[in-house]
């Protein structure tokens, strides 16, 4: 079914008007490296977890034009994106299929960024205003009955005329061929947003920012306040947070994101504002299994990596987001300071103040404004972020400011504070 932005351009339904959460899994290599069969095992494991989008590369960042698939094939000849290698898209084709059948989207990159602007990695610059556009066609034509979801860009800051032209004729393509059928957004490089030169192109429809791997406790919950703030208002979400396993700003010294650090990206960039998220781990966007070549640091396989405990956990954020998408930003709840680095509080209610959601990085008590509510007697409960698990605490009068203390504190004792009108329960 076709995705679409809901009426007050906040979120993502679908065309039954049904909302969609966005929850990303990061897996850039998946079309180049995987076989068949690891696919599968890969994408089966994604969608048990609650996972709604996969975010993966037709032509990749790692050699992507000149290191064939797993099959032995080029995605173009002579390096040409007008003359598209059939052998290679019909994989592209099949892991389309299989993920759509287990209930996944597809966040299709047509192209990694160095294809357009190098700066780093292997490119080559192949892209032209020209063939830029027959080639979205092309994708757009062939996946248009897909549920996909296009993401240009690709770790790429848009820096001259000539990028953006390029992008520009990219998106021109995939909405003929495809009909305007898909959304489309723009995946940037490293504490950008796609929003710093973009937001105001037509064909992009939400926006998307990269928080990065530099620093712990990465304040994204700013650039996603400030791209909830644009006029005209669209849609926005992190589509790259830090990953868990990968080191510290690529050093191993200063140790490994970890399950704590992937929650509390995701926790602070939705109740900033964020319509989805993505998740990513070190080992898995890559692919990586021996003998092949690491990126970085990387400590255990892509198939060991499935097991890392922060994505399971994606599912609790999802079960706690997906009904409450009609939400706004507040941190007008918290009457003091709500911190910051890794001790930073963020709160979210709903538009009619029917209840609130406050996030505890370090499970410190809190105080809230219950003014803010319209309810007159609150349920207040505790949900546990490692678990899923919500804990009923009490039912309480709504006083004005009020005190909260959870279950536990202390670094990775993370908790959301539910706050609820008793009379809609």
């Amino acid at each position: 079914m076709a995705l679409r932005v809901s009426d007050n351009r906040r979120y993502l339904i679908h065309g039954n008007g049904k909302p969609f959460f966005y929850l990303g899994d990061t897996a850039w290599e998946l079309i180049h490296r995987l076989k068949r069969e690891e696919a599968d095992l890969y994408l089966r494991d994604r969608a048990q977890k609650g996972f709604t989008v996969i975010q993966a590369v037709v032509l990749a960042e790692q050699n992507g034009l000149r290191e064939p698939n797993a099959y032995g094939d080029l995605p173009l000849h002579d390096e040409d994106p007008a003359h598209p290698n059939e052998a290679y898209f019909q994989h592209v084709d099949w892991i389309v299929r299989r993920a759509n059948a287990l209930g996944l989207y597809v966040g299709l990159l047509p192209t990694w960024g160095d294809k357009v602007h190098r700066m780093w990695g292997a490119g080559p610059e192949i892209f032209t205003p020209d063939n830029a556009e027959p080639y979205g066609e092309f994708l757009g034509r062939r996946y248009r009955g897909s549920h996909i979801i296009w993401i240009l860009g690709g770790d790429r800051p848009v820096e001259t005329n000539r990028h953006l032209e390029i992008w520009r004729a990219l998106a021109a393509g995939l909405r003929k061929g495809d009909g305007g059928t898909h959304l489309i957004t723009y995946h940037p490089m490293g504490w950008m947003s796609s929003a710093d030169k973009l937001h105001a192109e037509p064909w992009l429809d939400f926006n998307m920012i990269q928080s990065g791997h530099s620093r712990r406790n990465a304040p994204n919950y700013e650039l996603i306040s400030r791209d909830y703030q644009r006029v005209p208002i669209k849609p926005c979400m992190d589509g790259e947070p830090c990953y868990e396993d990968h080191p510290v700003n690529w050093r191993e010294e200063n140790g490994y994101f970890s399950d704590y650090d992937v929650r509390k990206a995701a926790y602070w960039a939705l109740f900033a504002g964020a319509h989805g998220h993505t998740y990513g781990a070190q080992p898995i966007w890559q692919m990586w299994a021996p003998p092949r070549p690491k990126v970085s640091i990387v400590r255990r396989s892509w198939r060991e990596a499935l097991a890392l405990p922060g994505a399971a956990q994606m599912r609790h954020v999802k079960e706690l987001m997906l009904p409450r998408v009609r939400r706004l930003p507040d941190q007008d709840l918290l009457p003091s300071d709500a911190g910051s680095e890794g001790e930073h509080i963020r709160a979210t209610r709903d538009e009619h103040g029917r209840w609130a959601l406050v996030y505890l990085p370090v499970g410190q008590p809190v105080s809230i404004d219950t003014g803010k509510l319209r309810a007159r007697t609150l349920n207040v409960s505790w949900l546990d972020p490692r678990s899923g698990t919500r804990h009923k605490a009490s039912t309480c009068r709504a006083s004005g400011v009020m005190g909260f203390a959870p279950p536990s504190s202390g670094l990775g004792q993370d908790w959301v504070l539910i706050l609820e009108d008793s009379r809609a329960s």
